[in-house]
C-alpha cells in the first residue's frame, strides 16, 4: 500500500443472512485505489459492485477482510466526511429549491449562512446549474437533476467521490453528455472517484481504471489500467484503444461468468 493509497480493501467478504440461507454478496476482496483515480467498477446484476461501494460509505459492515478509507475505518472517514456519496437517483427533496437541496448537508453540518451561500455558489458553478438555483426539482430535466444531485455530493468538498449507477437511467444523449461533464469536473477538483456502472463504453471512457467483478459471490475477475489519455474527447470512442479496452473488459465479465 502506496502513501498514495486512499482506499484499501484486503481479504473483504460479505455475507447476508437471509430466510434462504446465507448469501455471498463479496468475497476475499482486495484492491487499492490510489489518490486523484478514476475507478469503475462493472459486472452482472448482484455481483456485489453496489455493496463493494456501500461498505465504503459505512451503508454495509463486512463480515471478514478489513477496508480503509483515507487511512481509517469507514465510520471514521463518514464522521469525519471524507465522501460525498452519489446515488442512482437524484434523491432531490420537491419541496426545497435546487439550492436548499444543496445546502442541506451543510445544514446538518452546521455551516454558517455565509459559508453555504458561497459553497452552494462554487458547486452549481462546477456542475454548469448556476441560475437555476430558485428552480424546484420537478422544473428539472433528468440529467440537470443528476448534476444538483452531485453538485450537493461535491457542497462539503470530500475527498471521495462515491458514485452508484448515476447516470443508468438517463437516454443515451444525456448520459455522453454527463459523461463528458463528470470527466471535466474530476479534472477540475482531482476527486478520487469510485463508480459503479453497468455500461461497458461508460467505464472505459471515464476510467483510469476499470474493475470487472464476477457474479455472485462477488470477486475481482480483473483490474484494468486505461492507457487512455487524460483527455478524452467522446470520439476517442471510436479508437483502436478504446475497443481494444472495452474488448478485455467483454473478455473479463465473460471469464467471470464462465468462473461462477
Amino acid at each position: 500500500m502506496s502513501n498514495n493509497t486512499i482506499i484499501s480493501a484486503k481479504d473483504l467478504s460479505l455475507t447476508f443472512q437471509t430466510n434462504d440461507g446465507p448469501v455471498h454478496a463479496l468475497k476475499d476482496v482486495s484492491l487499492d485505489i490510489e489518490k486523484g483515480e478514476f475507478v469503475s467498477f462493472i459486472g452482472p446484476s448482484g455481483c456485489g459492485k453496489t455493496t463493494f461501494l456501500r461498505v465504503m460509505a459505512d451503508l454495509e459492515q463486512p463480515t471478514a477482510g478489513s477496508i480503509t478509507m483515507n487511512g481509517v475505518s469507514p465510520e471514521e472517514a463518514r464522521r469525519a466526511r471524507a465522501y460525498g456519496y452519489v446515488f442512482q437517483a437524484a434523491g432531490l427533496y420537491p419541496w426545497r429549491t435546487i439550492a436548499g437541496n444543496i445546502r442541506l448537508p451543510l445544514e446538518i453540518m452546521g455551516y454558517d449562512k455565509a459559508d453555504q451561500t458561497e459553497r452552494v455558489k462554487r458547486v452549481l458553478d462546477l456542475v454548469e446549474l448556476s441560475g437555476f438555483e430558485k428552480k424546484f426539482p420537478w422544473q428539472l430535466s433528468g440529467g440537470m437533476q443528476q448534476r444538483a444531485s452531485i453538485a450537493r455530493a461535491l457542497a462539503f468538498d470530500a475527498d471521495i467521490l462515491l458514485m452508484d449507477e448515476p447516470f443508468g437511467a438517463l437516454d443515451e444523449i444525456v448520459r455522453d453528455h454527463l459523461n463528458e461533464q463528470l470527466l471535466q469536473l474530476w479534472a477540475r477538483t482531482e476527486k478520487t472517484i469510485a463508480f459503479v456502472t453497468h455500461s461497458i463504453p461508460e467505464a472505459v471512457y471515464l476510467s483510469t481504471k476499470i474493475v470487472v467483478m464476477s457474479p455472485r459471490p462477488g470477486r475481482i475477475a480483473d483490474v484494468i489500467e486505461s492507457t487512455l489519455p487524460k483527455e478524452r474527447p467522446l470520439e476517442i470512442r471510436d479508437s483502436p484503444e478504446f475497443i481494444e479496452i472495452a474488448h478485455r473488459v467483454r473478455e473479463g465479465l465473460r471469464a467471470g461468468h464462465s468462473d461462477a
